[in-house]
């Protein structure tokens, strides 16, 4: 039976330019944080535009979540306290969090803000959503290891607490960020927001055998070589699957959202908070169209016009990861770790200049390339070859422009009826051959 609503759509914002992307592309909310008190250290946010981003959403009808997501130490304590005086300031419709001890102050603190459990806090069976529910909790945030199986029992014995689950982004190598490897290599903790990702350099691997005393019995030790600290050998385990110290695959359930959309989870999240604006559209956008068309026609809803438009995003590959089970070896890429995708991001819609769009340029730009606009009121991009275009800054036409200062702008003479297309924000792209 089809589950009769759907699935809020939460997009990760970074900035308050791709807090505004998520909205335009379909994201019916979006996640945002500030450095010190989540995740991830790299967030382009002020209070102040913090603030213009939740009163922009509400404006429009959608909805911001905020994430105060670290663990705590002692030298936390006084930072977390305040923030939560200025949550009461801030006025989001939620609050993301992982460590008991925030949960509690933000309960006391600020009684009327709607907690969310982060996937942090590793929420994996029904007993410890029911859990988070008797505290309080209005909505779980399900571990990324919580198969299909589960996630439908989950949501059958917990039928009177929201559900969210992660169906794109990045994957840790280990387990929902409980990862040690970039502190030990260079100090940066994973679990404060400035992972490293040592978990996509590249290695060698080194074997070296000892043997016992009658040189019967020989025993492999295994060692893997960083390329950038030659000689220091770090041994690892191995069993009869491999190392797991390798490239994991993006995780991408847009090819089982037919298995998913019936459940009934209250919400799909996205994950990429230091992504471009790019992403925030493709992922929007891509996730809106095929959300709306299952609802639409569920018995002949198919994915592969949703995977050709996902594709265009850089990735290491896309897996389902433990959706249907253990993860096996095709969830990691064990031979590049580098982003694959022939796709780059060309440049941001600013506005129109009389019969020219204006496109702040982020990837070189030559006189007859193809671009791809892509249009928040369609699916299909809006082809167009550049054979005439000008430097925003002088008026000159040129021939090439780069991305190299800050604010670089081309004006591209445009028809009427494709302009109102592709209002302010709306993302450029253009396809490079291999």
């Amino acid at each position: 039976m089809v589950h009769q609503n759907k699935p809020e759509l939460l997009l990760p914002a970074g900035s308050l330019n791709r807090l505004k992307t998520a909205f335009l592309y379909g994201a019916d909310a979006v996640y945002a944080g500030m450095p010190g008190v989540c995740l991830r250290n790299k967030i382009s946010f002020t209070v102040e535009e913090l603030k213009q981003g939740i009163e922009y959403a509400h404006r429009i009808g959608k909805k911001v979540y905020l994430t105060v997501n670290l663990f705590t130490h002692n030298r936390d304590i006084e930072r977390v306290e305040n923030f939560i005086h200025l949550l009461n300031e801030l006025n989001p419709d939620g609050v993301i969090v992982a460590d008991p001890g925030v949960f509690s102050e933000i309960k006391r603190l600020a009684p009327q803000i709607p907690l969310h459990i982060s996937t942090q806090a590793n929420v994996c069976s029904a007993l410890t959503v029911q859990f988070w529910k008797n505290q309080g909790a209005s909505l779980c945030v399900l571990g990324r290891e919580v198969p299909l199986t589960e996630i439908k029992e989950i949501r059958q014995m917990c039928p009177d607490i929201k559900l969210e689950t992660f169906v794109h982004g990045a994957l840790c190598v280990s387990y929902s960020g409980r990862c040690l490897l970039s502190n030990f290599m260079t100090g940066r903790s994973a679990n404060k927001g400035n992972c490293a990702h040592a978990c996509r350099w590249k290695y060698k691997t080194y074997v070296a055998t000892d043997s016992n005393e009658n040189d019967v019995l020989r025993q492999e030790r295994y060692y893997i070589e960083e390329e950038t600290r030659p000689h220091e050998l770090m041994q690892i385990d191995e069993d009869e699957h491999g190392t797991y110290i390798m490239n994991s695959r993006d995780l991408c359930w847009l090819p089982r959202l037919n298995d998913l959309l019936p459940i009934g989870i209250d919400s799909f999240k996205i994950e990429g908070r230091n992504k471009s604006e790019y992403y925030a559209a493709i992922t929007a956008r891509t996730y809106r169209q095929a959300i709306d068309d299952w609802f639409n026609h569920p018995d002949t809803w198919q994915p592969d016009r949703y995977m050709q438009e996902i594709e265009t995003l850089q990735s290491r590959g896309y897996t389902v990861g433990f959706l249907d089970g253990n993860a096996g070896p095709e969830a990691h890429n064990y031979d590049v770790s580098a982003s694959a995708g022939k796709w780059r991001f060309a440049g941001v819609v600013r506005g129109l200049n009389e019969n020219r769009l204006i496109m702040e340029v982020k990837h070189k730009i030559v006189k007859g390339m193809c671009l791809e606009f892509l249009s928040p009121y369609q699916f299909e991009p809006i082809r167009l070859v550049v054979d005439e275009f000008y430097d925003a800054s002088s008026g000159a036409s040129v021939e090439a422009l780069s991305s190299g200062r800050l604010g670089q702008a081309i004006e591209i003479p445009i028809d009427t009826k494709t302009a109102q297309k592709l209002p302010a924000l709306s993302v450029v792209r253009t396809c490079i051959s291999e």
